[in-house]
């Protein structure tokens, strides 16, 4: 088999077994609207923390489960309500700053972009280094944030993408992938960038996604 033939199986495998983003798995239907933007914005601040994503999105569902689902609901709530909501998702550690910095960063995006972050875009034009700097003024979102934000939300925002960034180029160097955005989004054919590149970022996070994909190629190949 050609190198290329066996990066597109790879990519295949990869995409179909791990091919989920994170806003799906964290119960965010991604639209175009104040909503889910503002979601996805909260699950990209907890992401963004050194704790297991799969804590990270259990908190992000525990905040809407307590009826946290938009800027102005969350600034409007109270402190411990947030910490709780955060502990109950297992998100301990860091459960008392981050539920100041959700409390902070709420009131930012309700005072400046009316609780929808479709004016923080175009108050961006929509170029992704403008967004990734407006995005970084929210409290709590540093760069990795941002970029988890950007990964995610070019599903609704196409404009702003193709996001391959460089956690999920370590995702694909760990596949043995070539580490070029151009080169992956090739061998992916019609699979969306933001599907792309949330499972290279778990291949990125965790060894068992690589051996995985690896099984899944071997087995596909000897059938």
């Amino acid at each position: 088999m050609s190198d290329d033939r066996h990066a597109a199986r790879v990519v295949e495998e990869l995409v179909r077994a791990h091919g989920r983003t994170y806003a799906e798995e964290a119960g965010i239907r991604l639209r175009d609207t104040p909503q889910p933007l503002y979601r996805l914005l909260v699950l990209s601040v907890l992401l963004s923390a050194r704790i297991r994503a799969s804590v990270a999105v259990a908190a992000a569902r525990e905040l809407h489960a307590a009826g946290l689902r938009d800027a102005r609901r969350t600034a409007a709530s109270d402190w411990q309500e947030r910490v709780d909501a955060l502990g109950r998702g297992g998100y301990r550690r860091y459960d008392e700053r981050t539920a100041t910095m959700l409390g902070e960063g709420a009131e930012l995006v309700a005072e400046r972009w009316g609780g929808d972050l479709r004016r923080l875009r175009d108050e961006a034009g929509g170029e992704p280094d403008a967004l990734r700097r407006l995005l970084q003024e929210v409290p709590g979102m540093g760069p990795a944030g941002a970029g988890i934000f950007l990964r995610e939300v070019q599903r609704v925002w196409p404009q702003t993408g193709p996001q391959i960034d460089d956690k999920a180029l370590q995702g694909a160097e760990r596949l043995g992938l070539p580490p070029d955005p151009g080169r992956l989004l090739k061998l992916a054919g019609d699979t969306e960038p933001a599907v792309l590149a949330a499972a290279l970022v778990r291949a990125a996070l965790d060894k068992n996604v690589v051996d995985d994909v690896r099984r899944r190629v071997d087995d596909a190949d000897a059938g």
